[in-house]
């Protein structure tokens, strides 16, 4: 499990471990033989875990309504067992494999939790609650798509008593930035909330699974108090969800595949059920490339948001690349003006100092490029910016002929917080920074952003090859997507016989047989092949 602590004790035969909670004077012992977890009083609860995952140093990001926000920033695996003698030679480099997969995901930047408030939900969610969810724990009540220790927790979630010990923890980006405008002093916020719901890295996870969960989906909220008062704008990415692929295989950019086998109506129809219930009315801003290879993708969205014929749900399409080619950045204004009478209807979460709810937003953008990364983020800082300057007026922090733009100090402030973002996200999907994020910080495009640009793409395709394959399945062994059980046959053990095989089809194997064996192996390291044969059977 995923614990934060107070303080944590370990002795030979347990661990001892403080709640973070202030007063709170109970201690979790956990039975390193036995795995039993018991408070004082209570029924021991007996688990299969090997390992404990403890938060061991954090970074206080800032303060929310009052409530301290950290980042995690150092993490200590310790296993249950005082001596790995017990396994066989095999099984103990099997599980050198295992914990340096958990420590790939563990060392990925961006999670954050809070002790005594729900991360998971919006300003805007979190108004409008019953008192027996208020009555609820963290973990019981946190929205699961964004609690990426869940999996870890899900012993613990069994016996209430022990919630004080398991706090939610979510993946992304927060950054809490104290502002001044006209001499008023106000909070600026933004929190960007991974989905942990068909999570993975670039080319491994594209599309949408059964249920309807995108790739790369990611909420993002910008917040604003003010003097009591409180303000919050939401919007959303996600890929493009129907059933499509993009395997690596050594271009620098592999064609995408939309399956022919699936019911993409049906996917898509889940998706958006889910998204209309939980954010109301949805326009969806479609950056992709309007010609080659993407095309087929834009087209494909289009005719399946037309075919779902409600009247909830918009379809936009901008040629991001067509519009602004030639360094034609203002043309982004086009986009932005051509919803701006949709924007209005959605309006925003607004609470006055009293409390009274002023206003309530309808709906979101949902944006997505190619990655839902770089275009993406440039089109939501934009769409974030036309918000706050409605709120900040009402507010009465500007006055009603300012514009945000004007406040320089603001403005450097704000444009770098959204570049952090992409950055973030980027770092989290892709494994490198984002691009075009010196329009983002500076407003303009810069001869040296595009030559960052040019290093961060190097990057990405070396990545996306050759150690993506090793990031997915540490994500999916660390979400609980895949588990290891000591009596089961280690899927890294296949290996062998499987390494054999390939030798044999590249030595006497066609030019199509070794061609598709490349393939199979490409981008993942040897040990991990294996799982890739299974996931292509599932997929």
């Amino acid at each position: 499990g995923t614990v934060d602590t107070g303080v944590q004790h370990t002795s030979p035969e347990k661990f001892y471990i403080e709640a973070c909670d202030d007063g709170a004077d109970a201690v979790l012992a956990i039975d390193r033989v036995s795995n039993e977890m018991t408070l004082t009083g209570c029924t021991p609860v007996t688990n299969t875990r090997m390992y404990l995952i403890v938060i061991t140093k954090k970074r206080n990001v800032g303060s929310l309504l009052g409530h301290a926000v950290w980042k995690a920033v150092d993490f200590d695996v310790i296993s249950y067992k005082k001596t790995v003698l017990h396994l066989t030679e095999d099984q103990t480099q099997d599980n050198k494999t295992f914990l340096s997969m958990i420590n790939n995901v563990l060392t990925t930047d961006g999670f954050y939790f809070c002790t005594d408030y729900d991360l998971t939900h919006t300003l805007q969610r979190l108004a409008d609650v019953s008192h027996d969810f208020q009555e609820m724990s963290l973990l019981e009540r946190a929205d699961q798509r964004f609690v990426w220790n869940g999996s870890l927790l899900r012993e613990f979630l069994a016996q209430p008593e022990l919630h004080k010990f398991a706090i939610p923890v979510v993946h992304g980006f927060i950054v809490m930035k104290p502002c001044r405008i006209n001499g008023k002093i106000f909070e600026w916020i933004l929190i960007s909330r991974r989905s942990c719901f068909r999570a993975g890295v670039r080319y491994y996870v594209r599309g949408i699974d059964s249920e309807g969960h995108a790739a790369n989906f990611v909420e993002t909220e910008q917040i604003v108090l003010y003097n009591g008062g409180r303000a919050s704008f939401v919007q959303t990415r996600g890929s493009m969800p129907f059933f499509w692929s993009q395997r690596p295989n050594l271009k620098y950019k592999p064609k995408p595949l939309i399956s022919k086998n699936t019911n993409h109506m049906d996917g898509i129809q889940r998706h958006f059920d889910s998204q209309v219930l939980i954010y109301g009315k949805q326009t969806i801003l479609n950056l992709v490339n309007q010609k080659g290879s993407e095309k087929p993708l834009e087209q494909a969205f289009a005719k399946m948001v037309s075919g779902m014929e409600n009247g909830m749900i918009k379809y936009v399409a901008f040629d991001f690349h067509k519009e602004c080619s030639r360094m034609r950045w203002d043309r982004l204004n086009i986009l932005v003006d051509n919803v701006a009478e949709t924007q209005d209807e959605y309006s925003y979460f607004m609470v006055d100092t009293e409390g009274k709810v002023l206003s309530q937003q309808k709906g979101t953008f949902r944006s997505n490029c190619m990655d839902c990364l770089d275009r993406t983020n440039v089109i939501q800082s934009m769409l974030a910016r036309r918000s706050i300057q409605s709120q900040l007026q009402r507010m009465g922090v500007l006055h009603v002929a300012q514009r945000i733009e004007e406040q320089a100090d603001f403005e450097k402030i704000y444009k770098n917080a959204w570049a952090d973002n992409a950055n973030a996200c980027a770092k989290q999907y892709a494994g490198t920074g984002a691009l075009k994020t010196d329009f983002t910080r500076t407003g303009k495009r810069t001869q040296m952003g595009l030559v960052m640009d040019g290093v961060n793409s190097a990057i990405r395709y070396y990545k996306n090859n050759f150690s993506d394959g090793f990031r997915q399945d540490s994500i999916d062994l660390f979400l609980g997507n895949y588990a290891v059980y000591e009596t089961d046959v280690s899927p890294l053990s296949i290996f062998v016989s499987l390494i054999f095989t390939l030798a044999y089809v590249l030595f006497w194997g066609t030019a199509a047989a070794v061609t598709a064996a490349v393939i199979v192996f490409n981008g993942r390291d040897f040990v991990d092949a294996p799982k890739l044969v299974q996931k292509e059977k599932m997929d």
